[in-house]
């Protein structure tokens, strides 16, 4: 993961107003974490901040050009306007190159399974341990011919050189099933209803056949 060069402002303003002012302005709040050193609050140029988180995807890791002074930055938390999708806020935690860093890291499957599974990805990240200028974007599970009754675990992903496992070995990633049909469906969903306690309401099918039933055991008894 290549780092891109950001030049930052050193801001004095704090809150939620200064915060609002930066905004209008088309500029991002930040904060500058790590080392030991005081927290340094930043404000950013919102577009090419923007496709520089876009283009280095999740853990992106910026140069940040600090009054002339160049620090490398690891995007912890971005914060996101629900609806209109613009950046709000990032905190940065301030890194070294070769400095190992450890972060979550998005999973994602390819291929497919035997026909007539099911496939669950049980946990969508795994957290490892790499280089903060090495943190891979993407670690991907091959399930291609993968039988019902596959389990995944974490110990099981093929990891990128230089990346370790984190997370526990034995946490469950990808779990192979096969596809519940209809009736089965409506089978457990009547046993979990059972087991809780929760009568259910007859539906109108359930009430004409329970309604023919009882008409055609009253016509066999005359």
């Amino acid at each position: 993961m290549s780092s891109e060069k950001i030049t930052a402002e050193v801001r004095a303003e704090f809150g939620k107003g200064a915060a609002r002012r930066i905004r209008r302005d088309n500029k991002i709040p930040a904060v500058l974490y790590g080392h030991g050193n005081e927290p340094v609050h930043l404000t950013l140029p919102g577009h090419s901040t923007m496709m520089a988180l876009k283009h280095g995807g999740t853990n992106s890791v910026l140069e940040l050009d600090v009054d002339g002074n160049l620090q490398l930055a690891l995007a912890r938390e971005v914060q996101v306007d629900p609806i209109r999708r613009v950046i709000e806020h990032i905190d940065f935690v301030a890194v070294r190159s070769g400095e190992k860093v450890t972060v979550d890291v998005p999973l994602a499957t390819v291929g497919n399974a035997v026909p007539d599974s099911f496939v669950v990805l049980e946990n969508n990240t795994i957290q490892v341990e790499a280089e903060a200028t090495h943190i891979p974007e993407l670690i991907e599970i091959d399930i291609a011919g993968k039988r019902v009754g596959t389990q995944i675990h974490a110990s099981d992903l093929k990891l990128p050189k230089g990346t370790t496992l984190v997370a526990d070995a034995d946490l469950l990633i990808v779990n192979i099933t096969g596809q519940i049909t209809a009736e089965e469906l409506e089978a457990e969903l009547e046993e979990a209803e059972a087991e809780a306690g929760i009568e259910r309401e007859p539906s109108d099918e359930e009430k004409e056949e329970a309604a023919a039933a009882e008409e055609s055991g009253d016509t066999a008894s005359e």
